[in-house]
């Protein structure tokens, strides 16, 4: 079973998840942050992960480093249960519409942290969420997967539909990406043998 348990614990927050990669979408979220745990569900939902996060973070101060510091627990669980990558589609893709809004994801299992992120957001907040949390997010996460995403949100006019098309189109390009190719069973898919 490809899943991992990762605990990191500093000054500034304690993190808990559980991550199995061949789940059925189920999770359960506590961070303190009602939006964000909203926006994890649309991963693990259109992912079909089961994610489990218990987060405790310097909320009195903001939530920078409770999001960017579950963008690396996630990470670090996302290399971990991953395995050794033979078998893997690896590539994987996205578009995701939400009313006027539309967004676009592309990840490869690559073995090297990667983001580009292009989203202007149509305001600074949704409800007490600062949207610039986002990218920290996938920063985070893309740094200790090594994996690399690309983000596009390509409309929108409300800042919370924008957000949701980015977290659903990554929970679904990254279902894609971690299918097992019957094709490619046992084979690294990569022409340099290693990822």
């Amino acid at each position: 079973m490809r899943s991992a348990k990762v605990s990191r614990n500093t000054l500034e927050t304690q993190i808990n998840i559980e991550l199995n990669l061949d789940g059925s979408g189920k999770s359960r979220f506590d961070t303190g942050l009602p939006f964000f745990d909203h926006m994890l569900d649309q991963i693990a939902r259109h992912g079909l992960l089961d994610l489990n996060i218990l987060a405790k973070g310097d909320l009195h101060i903001d939530a920078h480093h409770t999001v960017e510091d579950i963008g690396i627990t996630m990470g670090q669980a996302f290399n971990q249960a991953i395995g050794d990558k033979k078998g893997l589609r690896r590539y994987g893709h996205s578009y995701i519409p939400l009313d006027e809004a539309l967004s676009r994801v592309v990840v490869d299992i690559s073995g090297r942290p990667g983001l580009v992120f292009n989203c202007e957001f149509v305001r600074g907040n949704v409800g007490q969420f600062d949207v610039d949390l986002v990218k920290e997010f996938f920063q985070g996460f893309v740094n200790h997967a090594l994996v690399t995403v690309h983000v596009d949100n390509l409309a929108g006019d409300n800042a919370h539909h924008q957000a949701e098309t980015i977290f659903k189109a990554f929970g679904r390009a990254l279902r894609m990406a971690l299918e097992l190719d019957p094709r490619m069973s046992g084979v690294m898919p990569s022409t340099k043998g290693t990822i």
